[in-house]
């Protein structure tokens, strides 16, 4: 038996918060892999750069819009397309510890990374079951498995994120719909690089605190996006793959590297 590498030549991907970060390199792994790509934002700047590109239709929706399933649903059917692949990027990060989180905040962070992801879910499963199967990643965070300090709506939205991933998983699989996520770890991205350079207890938690001793690249999350949503993981649902370079699993690294 030889075993050659998955492609996604004649797939449609939809990949929402697609306009920068983790989105945009998720969309260009997609397609450099074969598949269309159809690329989901709020702010148009990201997606319209995107959609010069061959192989990218660009819609500019919010998925808190209730109305945004229906947007897919016209995009899609003007160039003739089903969705093959569901990508829930879209999210929002950050917070506060609980004496310092509103309803309000609280609310806003499932509405976003929560509510939004489920809808789209909810109408991609319809779909894919009439064509077949498909696969659905979602973008968790590992904070949604371990907690994180002054991040209640987050860490609790992500947590939820998880929970819905492997439930989905369990009911939509005699379908052949495959539905896992990334749990990404410190992550350098336009929103992140900030923090990051300034703030010198985050290095020393979560990189120095980390086997691989390093900072994620949207890139790192991406092409482990690009393996859950192709043929190569045809075996694999309703699991949690972790993107932190071991942070979470390692919490006492090495002083330093074991020499031969």
């Amino acid at each position: 038996m030889t075993m050659e590498p998955s492609t996604l030549n004649g797939r449609t991907a939809i990949v929402t918060g697609a306009g920068q970060g983790i989105g945009l390199a998720i969309a260009e792994a997609l397609l450099a892999a074969g598949a269309h790509v159809v690329a989901v934002d709020r702010e148009p700047d990201g997606i319209t750069a995107l959609a010069t590109l061959s192989g990218v239709t660009a819609v500019q929706g919010d998925v808190t819009d209730a109305g945004l399933p229906e947007q897919l649903d016209a995009a899609l059917a003007a160039e003739g397309r089903q969705p093959d692949i569901l990508i829930n990027n879209a999210g929002v990060a950050r917070g506060a510890h609980a004496l310092e989180t509103s309803d309000a905040d609280f609310t806003r962070y499932f509405d976003i990374n929560v509510l939004g992801l489920f809808r789209l879910s909810r109408w991609a499963v319809g779909r894919m079951m009439r064509n077949g199967g498909g696969a659905i990643v979602n973008t968790a965070s590992i904070f949604g498995q371990i907690g994180a300090q002054s991040s209640c709506g987050y860490s609790a939205s992500k947590a939820a994120v998880i929970g819905l991933t492997r439930q989905m998983a369990n009911d939509f699989g005699p379908n052949g719909i495959r539905v896992n996520a990334v749990a990404p770890g410190l992550i350098e991205t336009p929103l992140t690089a900030e923090r990051i350079r300034t703030e010198a207890w985050r290095r020393h938690q979560m990189i120095d605190g980390a086997p691989l001793r390093r900072v994620g690249t949207p890139e790192d999350v991406a092409r482990a996006v690009r393996f859950l949503a192709s043929d190569e993981a045809s075996f694999i649902t309703g699991q949690i793959l972790a993107v932190d370079g071991g942070w979470a699993m390692g919490r006492y690294p090495r002083e330093e590297a074991i020499h031969a």
